[in-house]
């Protein structure tokens, strides 16, 4: 902003002006006391004018309702963060900067609500304020003080204007009156034409104050200020008119016509439609650049603007317009490159001829050869005027972009300039916003010394350092004039003037600019007892269409612009950009528009005036497009929300995920041991050939359900499988006696099986016969033998673990003396040892013994190597091990099955050698009893036991899981089994898993998803209903519905362990801490650390499960679940209406695709629709695949 020098970021020398001046302390008083435009010199500290304002308003802001703020507006976006950190240094108000590359065109209003909590100062350029007044995200109302930096710039249908004549003139004259901000306004120049004249600066001058509603504040004469600011002397600078050589002109302007048509001839066959055109226009004005390099700056300077072109990706073609596609401006740079080559090899021949230099060191040379022109040369002889000047900042304005690209070029390679860093700027379109704070941030520092800039460093930029303005190209306005001579706030600095010499137009019209500063301060001190006319009400009814709802608005001068934002949005792909098309009758003043294929309304038709025929077929267009839902009631198109719309984040699980379990295996010993009746299930392995396993009672502490009971399944792993079957055998009747001895059974033989170390297990029991009171695994394992619970074994088989030295245990009264064999622990009968588990300490290995055989350490034995010894022998070389009971009988003993998870298929499997080598005959005197009486066959059932209890625990949870679901889902009968399929992972490597349901499930949920969509919205196009399909039935979404209903603990996504398995009274850890955790009344969950499951996992056992209803209950099951978890969703029967209009013969061979596809279309439009791009604008198609693209199911399930 012009004059921020006295309160901007500070420059390397101090400023010695730390207070307020007189008239800044004027400028002041009537900003409070009115609106006020304050017009002062580049350099007159007008932003410390508005900073003081701000702080006079910080209390009215912090006490005003909020919303409540302040809008500092600036006419571009390196303005923003300048004005906002000036603000900053001289104030305690919160400022907030807003931007376009912020993404703010997409930001709904919570968006902008979240944005501005708490801001006092919003810095922003003026579209985004227009925009949100028109959206309704902000109310003028809430603007306590609207500050408009650059104020000239209000004037026709600009962002300034349309603000103050949409927003602010009709609240000023509504009745009753609403609240209107203050409004201050800064300008260096009140005019921003062209027009010279006297007399019209008086009408502007009233017109702009007419506009703001506010006067204008100034000073008497330039004198006044100059004891406070510097002024540049102004120089003007004469160069000669002298052209490059006429025929080197025609030869380099021939070459340059003849490429082009070679070019355009390429396009013709390589592109079509809009890509020719676009690229067709861009050959043409880049051939016209060229031209203009060559005439204006030199051959040389032309064949470096072709370079340019083609070599720096950066820049782009975008300095000649909207960037092409990347095919098409490939064909645009192969025509620089051709140009490039021509021109280089003209300079090459015309530098053979005489001495080989380098440009710049010969410049008669350079101007006679037609390398530069006379105005180049001139430029480059005036900057040389000025190098020995000490710390010299420089700024050289053009007007074109690509001058100051070529310009820094030229500019950085003379060597008589080889110490000053040259850099050029130009819009945003070139350059970046950190690219251009950069620049100037160096230029401050002194790090860049000359900056070639187009206009976008006339105004506002605080370069309080710069020396010497040089005027490449002649100011276009008194206002550009005005504020570039402004740029040199330097004292003793210069502003020079290049002007073709004999151009008397020229130097009359700097003389006019000279003298336009004190003809707008006299004109303006003229009209101050002038009162300010209001303005006319331009939001008529006829004129504005406004959305009852939000106050959101679309006026005539908006609608064209929303028109084409919302086709923007539509679908569209590398060869189609979705745009509208405009039909205008002039002599009837009839105008039809004519949206896309995609968009909901295809075809608009309006009558009025010529002049804003355009306008007002736009604005019928919106206000249809809105009545349709196409646009929101803040007048976006719908898809601009739904498009930037991040998926949903889940952030609901956490990577330790509760392990549900059962409760009906569930309660503290102390209470089951008192229950006296407990609910008993038989389970039986079937199937095995080589021995009968036993059956198991499970006794627990209730009905675990008839759905419980009603499945079997197989365990592998031992030959070929085992069935195992479960019955409900009754209610049984126990004392605590008896529930105790049965707890150090399970407890024993379970933990013996899985460790495989008796000492351990015999530490781990030792306190068996304490009843912890906090809740823990219980339930009971009570083997059967002949039908009947085998008390006896549960009895005396874990006394050995115990009472080690009972002579009970060592003596049985029906066994004689000389049935007593000697053992490792000293003689027991015959009988304690026939059905035993025992421990061979020297190799700490279990053994199931299972009687006596016709064998003793003398017998021989055959080896695996071939060799035959005794088994003296063989203990004694294999072991170390001498045998001294010759004639005791060998032990026929089998090594315990090792415990393993029995549930996955294809473990592997025992062979028939295996099991014969497993088979070993043991000397007494070396073994150790650890439990007796137990038959093999309860052991090797009990062997089973913890991969048959996690499967039992498996279906438990879901006979729960489908009991949570709710009373509504109770009607549909599923199986169990069939919801723990879908809740078991293919990771589990069980002989099911949920990959099926849950393909079932996926399809099912897209089907209904997509025919509820096209339901809800039949208006809407591809890709807002391919989103909002995604946003429906996204991973994220479906993981966020099972998070909220608590389903996440029944995945199982990790293989069963047995090593990690609860033991059934042996759930404590060491400080008698359960393993059980409370998660809520009837809920429990298991103490240990899980893997975190993906949102990918827990999505697709969303999708098994609707699979799983879908299979069991048919689509209404699969439906109600997917409500049950709260899917806004609706399934019924979706009557498709068509108003068919179109003869499909005349677009397609319907009969040849029939055949093709082998199906016949009832409805042939269908296939017209389905073979349609969006770019095909030919009259009698209604409709593009775009349009309802990712709906294809639903619509060809109607066919």
């Amino acid at each position: 902003m012009a004059g921020s020098a006295a309160t901007a970021a500070p420059p390397e020398e101090e400023d010695p002006q730390t207070l307020a001046r007189w008239y800044q302390l004027e400028a002041l008083e009537r900003a409070v006391a009115g609106n006020t435009v304050a017009f002062l010199e580049t350099g007159a500290g007008k932003t410390l004018i508005a900073v003081l304002l701000l702080r006079a308003y910080a209390h009215r802001l912090r006490s005003a309702p909020p919303p409540s703020f302040a809008v500092f507006l600036v006419p571009t976006v390196v303005l923003v963060s300048q004005q906002a950190r000036v603000i900053e240094a001289h104030t305690d108000l919160r400022v907030n900067q807003f931007y376009g590359e912020m993404g703010v065109d997409l930001w709904r209003a919570d968006t902008w609500r979240a944005a501005i909590d708490g801001t006092e100062v919003l810095v922003m350029t003026p579209q985004i304020l227009l925009d949100n007044l028109r959206h309704s995200f902000f109310r003028l109302r809430d603007i306590a003080l609207l500050i408009f930096d650059e104020c000239h710039h209000a004037n026709g249908n600009s962002p300034y204007a349309s603000i103050l004549k949409e927003f602010y003139h009709p609240q000023l004259n509504s009745r009753p009156s609403n609240p209107v901000p203050r409004i201050f306004g800064m300008t260096a120049s009140l005019i921003n034409s062209k027009d010279l004249q006297r007399a019209s600066y008086s009408v502007k001058i009233s017109n702009l104050e007419n506009l703001m509603n506010a006067k204008v504040y100034t000073v008497d004469s330039e004198s006044a200020l100059s004891q406070y600011i510097p002024f540049a002397k102004t120089r003007i600078v004469q160069y000669d008119d002298s052209s490059i050589p006429s025929e080197l002109y025609s030869h380099t302007t021939g070459c340059l016509k003849k490429l082009e048509a070679k070019h355009l001839e390429i396009l013709k066959l390589k592109l079509n439609g809009s890509s020719f055109e676009n690229a067709e226009k861009r050959i043409k004005k880049v051939s016209a650049t060229f031209l203009y390099c060559i005439s204006h700056l030199g051959v040389w300077l032309a064949a470096k603007a072709a370079e340019v072109l083609q070599t720096y990706k950066e820049i782009g073609l975008s300095f000649w317009g909207e960037k092409l596609d990347e095919r098409a401006e490939g064909f645009v740079r192969n025509y620089a490159k051709d140009v490039y080559n021509d021109l280089s090899e003209t300079i090459s021949k015309m530098t053979e001829r005489g001495v080989q230099r380098h440009i710049g060191e010969d410049f008669a040379a350079d101007l006679q050869d037609g390398l530069l022109t006379s105005k180049v040369h001139f430029l480059i002889k005036s900057l040389l005027e000025y190098r020995h000047m000490q710390d010299l900042r420089c700024i050289v304005f053009v007007e074109r972009v690509i001058t100051s690209i070529i310009l820094e070029s030229l500019l950085s390679t003379i060597h008589q300039m080889s110490g000053w860093i040259v850099r050029y700027m130009a819009g945003s379109q070139q350059q970046c916003r950190n690219k251009h704070i950069e620049i100037i941030d160096s230029f401050r520092r002194g790090k860049v010394h000359l900056i070639i800039a187009t206009q976008i460093l006339e105004e506002g930029l605080d370069v309080p350092s710069c020396n010497l303005i040089i005027r490449f190209d002649p100011s276009a306005t008194v206002r550009s004039f005005i504020q570039s001579r402004g740029r040199a706030r330097k004292q003793n600095s210069d502003y020079v003037l290049l002007v073709r010499r004999g151009d008397a137009n020229a130097h009359s019209k700097t003389l006019e600019f000279l003298a336009s500063g004190q003809i707008m301060r006299e004109e303006s001190l003229r009209l101050a007892s002038t009162p300010c006319q209001p303005l006319p009400n331009t939001l008529c009814k006829e004129e504005c269409y406004v959305v009852q709802s939000t106050g959101a608005v679309v006026t005539l001068n908006s609608s064209v612009p929303l028109i084409y934002f919302f086709c923007s949005k539509l679908p569209s792909d590398e060869y189609f950009k979705p745009l509208p098309r405009f039909n205008i009758d002039k002599a009837l003043g009839t105008c039809t528009l004519h949206l896309p294929n995609s968009s909901p309304v295809h075809t608009v038709y309006a009558q009025g005036e010529v002049s804003v025929l355009k306008q007002v077929v736009c604005l019928k267009a919106c206000r249809e497009l809105h009545a349709i839902g196409a646009l929101t009631d803040a007048l976006l198109p719908e898809l601009t929300v739904l498009e930037d719309e991040p998926d949903i984040v889940v952030e609901k699980y956490k990577e330790e995920q509760p392990d549900y379990f059962p409760e009906q295996l569930v309660d503290n010993w102390l209470h089951f041991s008192r229950l006296g009746l407990y609910y008993c299930y038989k389970i039986s392995l079937e199937g095995y050939s080589k021995t009968t396993p036993a059956e198991i009672v499970l006794a627990v502490k209730s009905d675990m359900g008839s759905d419980f009971i009603s499945n079997s399944f197989k365990l592998w792993g031992v030959q070929d499988y085992v069935t195992v079957t479960m019955r409900y055998v009754g209610i049984i009747h126990l004392n605590q006696e008896q529930v105790i001895v049965a707890r150090r059974f399970q407890t024993t033989i379970l933990s013996l099986i899985i460790s495989n170390d008796h000492l351990e297990v015999g530490d781990s029991i030792k306190n068996l016969l304490e009843m912890p009171l906090s809740p823990g695994v219980v339930y009971l394992l009570l083997p059967v033998v002949a039908g009947k619970i085998d008390w006896c074994s549960i009895k005396f088989s874990a006394s050995p673990m115990l009472e080690a030295t009972n002579k009970d245990i060592r003596r049985c009264h029906s066994c004689k003396d000389t049935d007593f064999v000697q053992t490792k622990d000293g003689p027991l009968c015959r009988c304690t040892l026939k059905n035993s588990i025992v421990c061979t300490p020297h190799n700490g290995t279990l053994y199931a013994v299972s009687g006596f055989l016709d064998l003793n350490v003398n017998s021989l034995l055959h080896r695996s190597d071939g060799s035959v010894v005794s088994y003296k022998t063989h203990f004694k070389t294999r072991h170390g091990l001498d045998l001294t009971c010759e004639d005791q009988p060998l032990l026929a003993a089998s090594k315990i099955l090792k415990v393993r998870n029995f549930l996955q298929k294809g473990n592997c499997q025992e062979k028939k050698e295996t099991s014969n080598r497993n088979a070993v005959e043991l000397p007494p005197e070396l073994c150790i009893v650890v439990m007796s009486p137990l038959s093999a066959h309860t052991l090797y059932s009990f062997s089973f036991i913890p991969s048959i209890m996690y499967r039992i625990q498996c279906m438990l949870l879901s006979v729960k899981l489908k009991r949570q679901l709710g009373p509504i889902m109770q009607q549909f009968d599923i199986p169990s089994l069939k919801i723990l399929e879908a809740l078991t992972t293919k990771k589990c490597q069980e002989e099911f898993s949920q990959e099926s349901l849950e393909t079932l499930g996926d399809s099912f949920l897209k089907y209904i998803a997509t025919q509820h969509l096209f339901s809800k919205y039949k208006h809407q196009h591809e890709g807002m209903l391919t989103k909002m399909k995604k946003n429906l039935i996204s991973n994220a979404a479906l993981c966020q519905l099972a998070c909220s209903n608590n389903l996440v603990g029944y995945i199982r996504s990790e293989p069963f362990h047995p090593e990690t398995w609860i033991i059934p009274g042996l759930g404590y850890d060491t400080c008698g801490s359960s393993k059980i955790v409370i998660q809520s009344p009837n809920m429990y969950s298991l103490r240990k650390l899980k893997l975190s499951i993906k949102s990918k996992r827990i999505a697709d056992s969303v999708e098994a499960l609707i699979g799983a209803y879908l299979s069991a209950a048919g689509e209404q099951g699969a439906y109600f679940f997917m409500k049950s978890l709260g899917m806004d969703i609706e399934f019924h029967n979706m009557p498709i209406e068509r108003k068919v209009t179109i003869k499909s013969e005349e677009f397609i061979n319907r009969r040849s695709l029939e055949e093709m596809l082998g199906y016949d279309f009832n409805d042939p439009s269908l296939l017209v629709e389905a073979l349609t791009h969006g770019s095909y604008q030919i009259a009698g198609t209604t409709a593009c695949y775009q349009e309802d693209g990712g709906m294809e199911r639903p619509k060809w399930h109607a066919t």
